[in-house]
């Protein structure tokens, strides 16, 4: 069965991203379309339905892509607000009391990523329906990645996350974000399974977009979200099951445009780069010779605005990286210190410090001398977080490893969010916001 410009079609793909500003008591139905359910029994239909999850995690200024950036990336210092007339922006900018739940960025990655976990459903309970078990798991392992992608995107933010996505008339409980992660480990490794008895098909890899490596993405997010659960055992197992030598991006192109660019870099008129410490304090400030600040950052002195963003939002077609290698390499040298494992340790650091630009697929490398600090737990637990904070810039995951290594408060402007208005006035069980 030959699936025609399935990821093509853009009026099927705009139908399928339209999200309501609604909180988790909702109905994500359109009463005067076809009902759903008639195309969710196809591969055609379910296929739509998770190109629809990748375009909307990354189109444009309402994706979740732009949302967990910019919030992730204002509130731990890496951003500076350039025009403060960008009220979200600004207010995350702020940070402390000026985010509450009016802020359209946090509502927009509530509902986003609400959106995302409810059209996953759908394709996770109707895809082993299908007679071609191939095509069904790659449904299935495609949806999962972008499931446990809202999941955790929930999680990093707010200390509660919903239990579920209620359809008409019911509010939905909370469960922690400990719990959240745990669950997304528990759809990626469905998504496993599902594959090692069936693997992915040829024919759905060809009517879906490329740049996701979907099995190395899905060991690599059970690998952070197991780190961020504390479950160092089951990290370090996946993050060694990672090709460290393959990619997994979101590709963009003229029609679909990579979002930070769209919004910040072409414009400068949104935000950029705080400055060349990349929003660390001094004494872990990147070394003026760390080949990943030019990679990151554009410096331009004669510029008004000096710091300009590079990297990953550096043109309008840049594609992004699910995971970087160093993020895994990072995460054994965690586990590694955790478990008072500190040569193994310096082996993991030295490998991400020592790392030259050619020899990492994305190009990110420090190419530093090798580790000679302290020997003990604490300092190269600061290391860690010095490291990822420079090899991971603008990724979205610095809050999450503030709390985690337990960074001064003074490094961010807020613990964790409030929850947006769109979720508290149509949903009684919504948590008190969390101190500021």
């Amino acid at each position: 069965m030959k699936l025609i410009n399935i990821k093509l079609s853009s009026a099927f793909l705009l139908a399928l991203v339209l999200i309501q500003g609604v909180g988790c008591k909702k109905n994500y139905t359109d009463p005067s379309k076809v009902p759903p359910d008639n195309a969710l029994t196809t591969a055609r239909g379910l296929t739509g339905v998770v190109v629809g999850l990748h375009r909307v995690y990354t189109f444009q200024r309402a994706s979740s892509l732009y949302n967990q950036i910019t919030t992730d990336g204002f509130v731990t210092r890496q951003l500076n607000i350039i025009n403060q007339g960008n009220t979200a922006e600004y207010q995350l900018f702020q940070g402390g009391t000026a985010v509450d739940g009016t802020n359209t960025i946090l509502a927009g990655l509530w509902t986003g990523s609400n959106k995302l976990i409810f059209d996953a459903n759908n394709v996770l309970r109707n895809a082993p329906a299908l007679v071609d078990k191939g095509y069904a798991s790659g449904l299935i392992a495609y949806a999962s990645i972008f499931k446990a992608l809202a999941l955790g995107n929930l999680a990093m933010n707010w200390d509660h996350v919903p239990d579920s996505i209620s359809t008409i008339g019911n509010s939905v409980t909370f469960i922690t974000a400990a719990e959240a992660y745990n669950k997304a480990i528990g759809v990626l490794d469905n998504a496993l399974n599902v594959i090692a008895a069936n693997p992915i098909s040829t024919q759905f890899l060809a009517n879906v977009p490329a740049g996701i490596d979907i099995v190395n993405t899905i060991h690599a997010l059970k690998a952070r979200y197991a780190l961020n659960a504390g479950n160092w055992a089951l990290a370090l197992t996946e993050a060694n099951a990672v090709d460290l030598t393959k990619k997994s991006t979101f590709n963009f192109d003229a029609v679909t445009l990579n979002p930070i660019w769209e919004t910040a870099t072409s414009t400068n008129n949104v935000y950029q780069p705080i400055d060349s410490t990349m929003g660390l304090p001094p004494s872990i400030a990147p070394s003026l010779t760390d080949k990943r600040v030019p990679f990151y950052i554009v410096v331009d002195p004669p510029s008004a605005q000096r710091f300009k963003i590079k990297g990953f939002g550096a043109t309008s077609s840049s594609a992004w990286p699910l995971y970087l290698p160093g993020e895994m390499t990072l995460i054994k040298a965690e586990v590694s210190a955790r478990q008072n494992n500190l040569p193994n340790t310096i082996i993991f650091l030295n490998q991400v410090l020592t790392k030259k630009p050619a020899d990492d697929p994305f190009g990110v490398g420090a190419d530093q001398p090798p580790y000679a600090g302290a020997v003990t737990q604490p300092a190269l637990l600061e290391q860690i977080y010095r490291n990822r904070s420079i090899e991971l810039y603008m990724s979205g995951l610095r809050l999450q490893d503030q709390r985690r290594l337990e960074r001064p408060l003074a490094e961010r402007k807020r613990n964790y969010m409030p929850y947006p208005f769109v979720e508290r006035d149509n949903n009684t069980n919504t948590p008190p916001d969390p101190p500021n």
